[in-house]
């Protein structure tokens, strides 16, 4: 199977963002001799701050691989930032309706035309606490069971602190000079995974074989051993409801305690700001 050319667009991207990434970080690429030379391929990349797209496409470029993004569909509607994402063949996610499949028969169609295919598994940056991958969703999983193409664990570490995610602004912290930093490692071996049906139990399972791939990526790239299980944030956000609760509950109770003509209604416990970003999202995520 043959690559696909770079082309105008890409091109033209290339020009207009890689001076200023030259410029203004520094890099620490490994594991480019994992991208594959030919055929199509998968890649799944942590997500740990909103300037890491920039750092992992600039990686990629120079592989000689153009990745297509999977991106949401509004980012393709208009101005420039539209004219670019479908110059370049980017891949539109129509999410909350009956098209949001559409994105995948895409992606395994641009994988049999031997592109690569780029997925951030996690769906959105990470909750974890150190920025570790959080539990990832299974559309790169399908989408590799359906086209048995190489998975290929992509991990970045260094944007975070140019620009820290969930930050209250979202400002770029550029000196001192930051690094950012790329490694790419071998292929996921999914064999025993080959000819299953893609039950949700299955998909699952793909999910966290290749999950943990990139979370040893990262590991080798921080120099740290990673947590022994990733960050489950709907947990995280269920015990925060169910502690939310509590403390109204007990509120109410030492409110009725100290009343001295009987019981009386406490208020509603404040939410936190952080709490409050995470719950909303939580409910995003889950219409996804």
């Amino acid at each position: 199977m043959s690559r696909r050319r770079i082309g105008f667009w890409y091109r033209l991207a290339a020009v207009i963002c890689k001076p200023p990434l030259l410029v203004l970080f520094k890099r620490d690429w490994r594991g480019m001799e994992h991208i594959p030379a030919d055929s199509g391929f998968i890649t799944a990349v942590n997500h740990n701050s909103y300037l890491d797209p920039l750092s992992y496409a600039h990686y990629q470029y120079n592989t000689g691989r153009v990745p297509r993004f999977l991106a949401k569909a509004g980012l393709f509607k208009s101005g420039f930032v539209g004219l670019m994402m479908r110059g370049t063949g980017q891949i539109p996610v129509y999410r909350e309706t009956t098209d949001a499949a559409t994105a995948f028969r895409a992606a395994v169609s641009a994988i049999e035309k031997g592109e690569c295919v780029a997925f951030y598994p996690e769906g959105t940056l990470t909750r974890d606490p150190d920025l570790w991958p959080m539990q990832g969703k299974t559309g790169a999983a399908r989408v590799a069971l359906l086209t048995k193409a190489p998975v290929i664990p992509v991990a970045q570490w260094g944007a975070q602190d140019a620009m820290p995610p969930y930050a209250k602004e979202k400002k770029l912290r550029l000196l001192p000079r930051k690094t950012l930093r790329v490694q790419a490692g071998p292929p996921v071996d999914l064999s025993a995974f080959y000819g299953q049906e893609p039950t949700a139990e299955v998909l699952r399972a793909v999910t966290e074989v290749i999950m943990a791939a990139v979370t040893e990526q990262l590991a080798l790239l921080r120099g740290e051993p990673a947590p022994a299980e990733p960050y489950d944030w709907r947990k995280a956000v269920a015990r925060e409801r169910r502690a939310a609760r509590e403390a109204a509950r007990a509120g109410k109770g030492a409110a009725a305690a100290a009343a001295p003509d009987g019981p009386a209604a406490a208020p509603e416990p404040a939410v936190g700001p952080q709490q409050a970003r995470s719950t909303q999202q939580a409910q995003e995520d889950e219409s996804k």
